[in-house]
């Protein structure tokens, strides 16, 4: 048996993968759950301490003997986040999430003193907007300017277990195109973004690797910890999505992965550089050269759980409840900000649940409803490839909404493009692990693909086409859209 791990740290847990490549299957796999520090001024934050625990728990579960046949490690992380460690890899602060939405003052500072939206764009093929690195760097240098003076290293959360698995400090354009401080056409950190926060910032940034490159191998100290091989790879690893489009074989032209988890993306391969910011397509690398044009919502089943909590639902009752319920759900719309937005950028958005009348008003629409919501979001994505001449021919959806074959319907209805789902449910674990043995094999940009088509099986029953619902779903989209125009103006400026 011969193994490559993966590793995926999420915002709600940790999960590792052991993965045969011989026998083309997950030998194992272990997860350990992660807190999260919410405030109500936005504040999404998490502690490194509680990285390194569930890092070492997750491993613990797995059995001895396999980790012991662990050839190559690959790590795939959340987005976005800011790791500040001081010169000895301590933390000085928590770690600032993608999902914090604190930093919308820093947003405006550092667009007006980069001369606006358009020369942000140019140099960083986004918009600068609080889910990115970049704001959260000056926040720290803003909020605490004895901290900042310690700061030595800068690392996103995948980079951070890197550190920890290898003791290197390195990144890979694919994660660090999301930091906001990255030119993704060049591939290079930009000076001019980083001299906004502050002149010293651009060395203190970690050198780039390439995507077949290693990380390191793992250390003496994290071997011990885990209970893993002592010098093998680890390769460059990447954010999430990155690693979500090589564990769902998103590596060509034509395909998007739709992950539907706290945050909802919609993300495809692209041999040249695409970005349209200013509809909410970002300019990203992959993982495995090339680009990854990505839209990110921050509200996907935060909208679903919130209101399946408010009614004190199983979530086989909620699903219950919605189905039941006609498509468009009789006029019920859900917006779905309980974090504030992305995209669009509404930091100091609200959530709200409208349409009611004295004859639609029931639990099965306002289910159905917060359910259509999280894929009307992700809709203009799919509008933004579209104009971009990208012509989807499949959407292979990933995370929770991958598991319910009503959310599986909603999303072929609405997008008009047939659905997959990948056998596994890990994608960016299992995703991790293909880079790992592409790393570990040496291999070409080409041989990733091959990789891809070799290891990543998509499950045939689980497929959904679009139906009858395709036209209600076109109005109903319509009638969101003008519902969001009207509401946005409350949520843009307080």
């Amino acid at each position: 048996m011969k193994i490559a791990a993966g590793i995926d740290l999420g915002t709600q847990s940790l999960k590792v993968v052991l993965y045969d490549y011989e026998e083309k299957r997950i030998a194992a796999q272990a997860s350990c759950p992660l807190e999260l520090i919410s405030k109500e001024d936005g504040t999404r934050e998490q502690k490194t301490e509680w990285y390194d625990a569930a890092l070492k728990n997750a491993f613990e579960k797995l059995p001895a003997e396999l980790r012991s046949r662990i050839e190559a490690v690959g790590v795939s992380g959340q987005q976005h986040g800011f790791v500040p460690l001081d010169k000895d890899g301590k933390s000085l602060y928590n770690v600032k999430l993608w999902n914090d939405t604190s930093t919308a003052e820093e947003c405006r500072t550092l667009t007006e003193q980069a001369g606006g939206d358009a020369e942000v764009i140019r140099e960083a093929g986004n918009l600068m907007l609080p889910g990115f690195t970049a704001p959260k760097i000056l926040w720290l240098k803003n909020h605490f300017p004895e901290v900042w003076k310690k700061l030595h290293y800068i690392l996103l959360p995948h980079d951070y277990v890197n550190y920890v698995l290898t003791g290197n400090y390195v990144m890979e354009a694919g994660d660090a195109s999301g930091t906001a401080l990255f030119n993704p056409a060049k591939r290079a950190w930009s000076q001019k973004l980083c001299s906004l926060i502050d002149e010293h910032l651009y060395d203190l940034l970690a050198p780039l690797i390439a995507s077949d490159e290693q990380a390191g191998t793992v250390s003496e100290k994290a071997a011990r910890l885990l209970g893993i091989p002592e010098g093998i790879p680890v390769s460059s690893g990447g954010g999430d999505n990155m690693m979500g489009a090589i564990g769902t074989g998103t590596v060509s032209d034509g395909f998007l992965t739709m992950s539907m988890g706290t945050s909802g993306t919609l993300y495809g391969y692209s041999d040249k550089p695409i970005a349209d910011p200013e509809h909410g397509l970002s300019g990203f690398c992959s993982s495995m050269g090339g680009w990854l044009p990505l839209l990110c919502t921050m509200n996907c089943t935060v909208a679903t759980e919130q209101i399946r909590s408010l009614f004190g639902l199983s979530v086989a009752d909620f699903d219950r409840l919605a189905a039941a319920a006609e498509p468009g759900a009789q006029g019920v719309r859900v917006l779905p900000f309980f974090n504030g937005e992305r995209t669009p950028n509404l930091p100091k958005g609200r959530a709200s649940i409208t349409g009611l009348t004295m004859t639609n008003s029931s639990r099965q629409n306002i289910c159905r409803a917060a359910m259509e919501s999280a894929v009307f979001a992700l809709k203009g994505g799919l509008d933004a490839f579209k104009k971009l001449g990208f012509e989807p021919k499949e959407i292979r959806l990933i995370g929770g909404g991958a598991k319910s074959p009503l959310w599986r319907q909603i999303v072929a209805d609405i997008m008009n493009v047939p659905v997959s789902v990948p056998v596994s449910e890990e994608a960016a674990a299992l995703g991790a692990a293909v880079q790992a043995l592409w790393c570990l094999e040496g291999g070409t940009p080409d041989r990733i693909k091959s990789l891809c088509a070799e290891h990543i099986r998509l499950n045939k029953e689980k497929s959904a086409q679009p139906g009858s619902a395709v036209c209600e779903y076109e109005r109903a989209y319509r009638d969101y859209n003008e519902l969001l125009g009207q509401l946005s103006p409350l949520y843009t400026h307080g």
